[in-house]
């Protein structure tokens, strides 16, 4: 009988704790920032590409940086369990919510695109995890899959550089 009811209150600690995660909110002030000036949490789940000073190198794509955003938001939105927390392509700056498959964890993912020229433009990108100390390495192999997918559009006239 103890066994049983200590059986079901971890379940029901555990079904609460997944609903948790779940279903709190996703607060646009604290998660929508910019990638060029965000700060790393001291914790290794995170992954900060930025044209420079980053964990990585951000590429050059040979169109103009709103061309990029309305690409790079497309295929983003595109992307399985993937959508919009705040921002817009038109102020070339978005932040996403990806959640894992199983329990839906949600890492925030900022996007910051960013004109060289009329014809050229980079991005910053700051993907992080809301919950736990480490990813597993998630959220950068998010940000390279994404990118090793992602083309602009040849109607845009660009291609990755």
């Amino acid at each position: 009988m103890k066994l049983a009811l200590a059986l079901g209150a971890l379940a029901l600690a555990t079904a609460g704790g997944v609903a948790y995660v779940r279903l709190a909110p996703s607060d646009a002030a604290r998660w929508h920032v910019d990638p060029l000036t965000a700060v790393k949490p001291p914790s290794p789940n995170s992954w900060l590409l930025r044209p420079q000073g980053g964990d990585g190198q951000a590429p050059v794509y040979d169109v103009s940086a709103t061309d990029l955003a309305a690409d790079f938001d497309h295929f983003v939105k595109g992307r399985p369990r993937v959508t919009r927390l705040a921002g817009s392509v038109q102020d070339l700056w978005v932040t996403y919510v990806a959640r894992s498959r199983l329990i839906g964890f949600p890492d925030y993912v900022s996007v910051r695109f960013i004109p060289l020229s009329p014809d050229q433009s980079t991005l910053a990108i700051f993907s992080r995890s809301r919950f736990g100390y480490g990813d597993g390495g998630v959220n950068r192999k998010r940000v390279e899959s994404w990118l090793k997918r992602f083309q602009p559009s040849p109607s845009a006239g660009g291609s990755k550089g």
